[in-house]
């Protein structure tokens, strides 16, 4: 799953790209103009795989992961009749979801775009530049299909027809300054436009970069729409946080009054958002988180070990994470009857310790 980093040039976005990924890609003002991204994979903190590792002494513990793209500074250009690069709308385009950085804190050293740091302001100017994007996109559709409905037989209307109302629908709510990940659609107009790629359809998690004088009280940033999460972040903090090892990382948080790294709650909202979960094996061999999509059945769960398992499927062996714990190991855990056989059919849980039985 791949997350784009959006934001205006200058708002910090290469900075919080660092803490999340422990990175150390160019921050300089002149970077924000270069097109080619920063890319990188990150662990999904999973404070369960510690624990079992304790219980099973496996060779190798493997966490769920989520690759970040830090793509180049919107303009804003949209306000004066422009739009996105090419490039730019590509890398974003591809994306599952969006992470938006906002720039909340001062510093005189580098100078804001517009002068001055307005995060309501810059936030309005980002989603326009998405919702122009989405609009082009759908009135060139629109225009395509008026032209071809009148054309088409009376069999083949009906499925166009139903998309053009559609595409009417989400250009009425972009128009009303709603993306689209603010509308009820079905499971068929999700799929009607998945093809589109459409930004504002995305997830998106806001993260309001804050200045260290701002850490101990937050300003509120008011973001409403669903499928869209805020969580603020100090991102010069949170960057030099990831250049540390675990015991000068801990003696500088408690200096700064700091529990726990943003970037491990920016990471996990990020992985939320997308709609996953993650489904945990054990066994001597490997502790492993595996991710699925919530409401995912136990077949297809198995496939993302291997297709063989799915093709194979006989059943699943169960048992929930805090029952494993609450037992001890698998053996009391079977004992106290917390470990249950499941079909086909069962939806997987987060944290479902999983074996499965197939023949192939």
């Amino acid at each position: 799953m791949k997350i784009a980093i959006i934001g205006l040039a200058n708002s910090g976005k290469t900075t919080v790209f660092n803490a999340l990924t422990r990175g150390s890609a160019e921050t300089a003002a002149y970077s924000s103009g270069q097109m080619e991204p920063n890319l990188a994979t990150v662990k999904v903190p999973d404070a369960r795989l510690a624990v079992l590792a304790q219980m099973f002494k496996p060779r190798k513990v493997t966490y769920a992961d989520v690759q970040y793209v830090d793509v180049a500074g919107i303009s804003g250009a949209g306000r004066q009749g422009g739009g996105l690069p090419p490039a730019l709308l590509n890398y974003i385009g591809s994306a599952d979801a969006l992470l938006h950085v906002v720039r909340v804190f001062s510093d005189p050293g580098v100078p804001h775009p517009d002068g001055t740091v307005d995060p309501q302001r810059d936030i309005q100017t980002v989603d326009l530049e998405l919702s122009f994007s989405d609009l082009a996109i759908i009135e060139k559709r629109l225009n395509r299909l008026n032209a071809e409905i009148p054309k088409l037989p009376a069999r083949d209307k009906e499925l166009r027809v139903a998309e053009r109302d559609l595409l009417e629908r989400l250009k009425q709510a972009l128009e009303a300054d709603q993306p689209i990940r603010s509308l009820a659609l079905s499971d068929e107009e999700e799929r009607m436009i998945r093809g589109y790629q459409f930004l504002t359809a995305k997830p998106l998690l806001l993260v309001p970069n804050i200045g260290e004088d701002q850490l101990q009280a937050p300003p509120a940033i008011d973001y409403p729409f669903p499928r869209s999460a805020v969580v603020p972040v100090c991102g010069k903090i949170e960057a030099e946080l990831a250049q540390l090892d675990d015991a000068d990382a801990r003696s500088f948080m408690e200096d700064l009054g700091i529990t726990q790294p943003a970037r491990d709650l920016v990471i996990q909202r990020s992985y939320e958002l997308l709609g996953l979960i993650s489904f945990l094996t054990a066994g001597p061999d490997e502790v492993r988180a595996w991710t699925i999509k919530r409401q995912t059945p136990a077949v297809e769960a198995a496939g993302t070990i291997h297709s063989d398992i799915q093709r194979g499927f006989i059943r699943a062996e169960i048992v929930a994470y805090a029952d494993l714990i609450a037992a001890g190991s698998m053996a009391e855990a079977r004992k106290h009857g917390s470990v249950r056989m499941e079909g086909k059919s069962y939806i997987v849980q987060d944290g479902d310790i999983c074996h499965f039985l197939f023949n192939v």
